[in-house]
């Protein structure tokens, strides 16, 4: 299929995601992202950085350019780099160092003080051509429910992992506390998010919904290590996009970047992704424009 793109004559709004600008090719990418339009918004779906230094750093830049800047975290954010026990008893915990919901209002913090809109924010309403929408920024983790093939549950998923060498680094640095797992921190967030879903619900300004994960289990069945699903969302989100007015839904994570539709929604995966999984360039333009909407198509790509 193929389709004429629609050139945006004002100020558009944009996504991109998994930027992972610790990598100097990455941050050069990043530096030469510039806005078409004084009123150009540009959403970042997670995945910016590791240390707090650096997300700083990235989401700063972009909040000078743009004229809005709204953030989602990804697993990556959520890291925690353990301080020696010399350093820790010498200085105190530092940024680094925070774990889990700690780590995550920290951030929240640091995005308020640049002025970027996070998701324990009001949703802001874009106005601007294919508006109005409402962009609402969530952050809502996994629980082990998206099972590889062949598991029936989170333990049987864990071993085909470890079986199979694909065991995502959250296991060893995404920590959840307080909540005793990240389970129970991702049932949290579900329960939170739904209920600010359903309150700010607008048929006439419908949602641009915003995750970094996935909130559908199906764009993860092109992903070559079926093993990884477990740490790529949660069925409880499988009907957000049905269940409230919804114009789009913009994501990252897999780091496969194109456009499906599903129920007749318009779903976006907009990651940059690692420089090994551009060896022949970009796959599509950084940033995407999520409106005005650039085709009316479904994009498929290989498998990343």
């Amino acid at each position: 299929m193929t389709a004429t793109p629609v050139p945006a004559t004002g100020p558009a709004l944009y996504a991109v995601s998994d930027v992972h600008t610790a990598i100097p090719a990455n941050f050069a990418i990043v530096e030469g992202i510039h806005p078409r339009t004084d009123g150009d918004w540009l959403i970042v779906a997670g995945d910016v950085a590791e240390r707090p230094d650096d997300i700083a750093r990235t989401l700063g830049l972009f909040r000078d350019r743009f004229a809005q800047v709204l953030w989602t975290p990804g697993n990556h954010e959520l890291w925690c780099s353990e301080p020696s026990d010399a350093d820790a008893a010498a200085n105190g915990p530092t940024p680094d160092a925070l774990r889990g919901e700690a780590r995550y209002r920290h951030l929240v913090d640091l995005c308020r003080e640049l002025g970027v809109h996070t998701p324990e924010d009001p949703y802001p309403v874009w106005t601007g051509a294919g508006g109005p929408v409402t962009v609402a920024p969530l952050f809502v983790l996994y629980d082990y429910t998206f099972l590889p093939p062949g598991t029936t549950t989170r333990e049987e998923a864990l071993a085909a992992a470890h079986r199979a060498g694909v065991v995502c680094t959250d296991e060893f640095v995404l920590h959840p506390d307080p909540y005793p797992s990240r389970q129970a921190w991702c049932e949290a967030r579900v329960a939170y998010t739904e209920a600010r879903l359903a309150e700010s619900a607008d048929p006439e300004a419908p949602y641009v919904l915003v995750n970094h994960f996935p909130t559908v289990r199906t764009p993860t069945d092109v992903m070559w290590y079926p093993e990884f699903v477990q740490w790529c969302g949660t069925v409880h989100t499988a009907d957000w996009h049905t269940r409230f007015p919804t114009a789009a839904v913009v994501y990252g994570h897999l780091h496969i970047p194109r456009t499906t539709w599903y129920d007749g929604v318009r779903f976006e995966e907009v990651s940059l992704g690692y420089p090994r999984e551009r060896r022949d360039g970009l796959r599509r333009p950084v940033p995407r424009r999520i409106l005005p909407e650039e085709v009316a198509e479904v994009a498929e790509v290989a498998p990343a």
